[in-house]
């Protein structure tokens, strides 16, 4: 049974204004984390079998450590075709993301997948406008 994290009213909002503008579901964990997670539509296949797995399709998002000044620890994740690769970095780093780690989950898939992480100390809001003008390329 999942326990309900005590968050102040302006920690919840936020966390439903973070999960709106990326467009997916948004859940509060112990911390508090908001935790936002969101599917995609790749079509792929592992080893010659169609997969629609989360740990392939899903994208999230998270911010913790609320300052008084509004700043958090964002951080971001996706899986992408590896033709994909430099425009997402290109989106994010010019957007004052960084990008912290590249690299695949798979052997045999078909088209090649990488998955990408990156970060950043800034204002939730900020963040996920910033993510979502950088993914909305992908679809």
């Amino acid at each position: 049974m999942a326990q309900k994290v005590k968050v102040s009213p302006q920690f919840a909002r936020l966390c439903t204004q973070f999960s709106k503008i990326l467009g997916g579901e948004s859940e509060i964990e112990a911390g508090p984390v908001c935790f936002v997670t969101r599917m995609t539509n790749l079509k792929e296949t592992i080893l010659g079998r169609r997969t629609r797995s989360p740990l392939v399709q899903m994208q999230m998002f998270s911010f913790e450590s609320l300052s008084a000044s509004g700043r958090a620890l964002c951080l971001g994740e996706t899986a992408v075709h590896q033709s994909q690769v430099n425009r997402l970095m290109s989106n994010l780093r010019k957007r004052g993301i960084k990008v912290t780690s590249l690299h695949n989950h798979w052997l045999n898939e078909n088209p090649r997948l990488m998955y990408m992480h990156w970060e950043a100390n800034m204002n939730p809001v900020e963040f996920a406008k910033k993510t979502k003008a950088s993914i909305a390329f992908l679809g």
